[in-house]
Parts: structure tokens; sequence; C-alpha cells
């Protein structure tokens, strides 16, 4: 019989789902930042950004992964709120 095992370093389908929704906060957190108007400020969000996802990289505890998660979505609508407030 054959093995079923998956790959050594293979995610399980947790993982996986906990990976993309990383993965969509950080397009979606970069898409915002495009449409802030000053070139200064933009630049300064976008290391901040690439410092704080690469700082929680390793982070492989589930509970903490989620919380980063929504700690960043709650920035996000911030930010997403600034941005609106500047334009009106």
């Amino acid at each position: 019989m054959a093995s079923s095992r998956l790959p050594r370093g293979a995610l399980t389908l947790k993982q996986f789902m906990r990976r993309q929704q990383v993965l969509l906060l950080y397009r979606k957190i970069f898409r915002a930042i495009r449409q802030v108007p000053s070139e200064a400020d933009r630049k300064y969000l976008q290391d901040w950004a690439r410092e704080e996802f690469k700082r929680n990289k390793s982070a492989t505890e589930e509970d903490t992964i989620r919380m980063m998660i929504t700690q960043g979505n709650m920035q996000l609508k911030e930010l997403e709120r600034t941005l609106a407030l500047a334009k009106s």
C-alpha cells in the first residue's frame, strides 16, 4: 500500500489558510499605501509595513498569528478611514 503522507515541510490546511490570510492582508495594506498622497509618507508606511511582516515572519503560534491578522486588519481599516477623510 502506498504511503499518503505529505512531504516534510508541507503545510497543513489550517496553516495554508492562515498563510493566505496573511498574504491577502499584506497586499491590501500595500494597495492602501499607494493611495497616500505624500511620497515621503508613502515610503515611511511601506518600510514600516515590510518591517512588521518580516519581524513576525517566524511566528508559529496559532493564536498569536490570528491576533496579528486581526490587529493588521484594524490598522488597515484605520488607514483607509484616514485616506477617505483626507480626500473629502
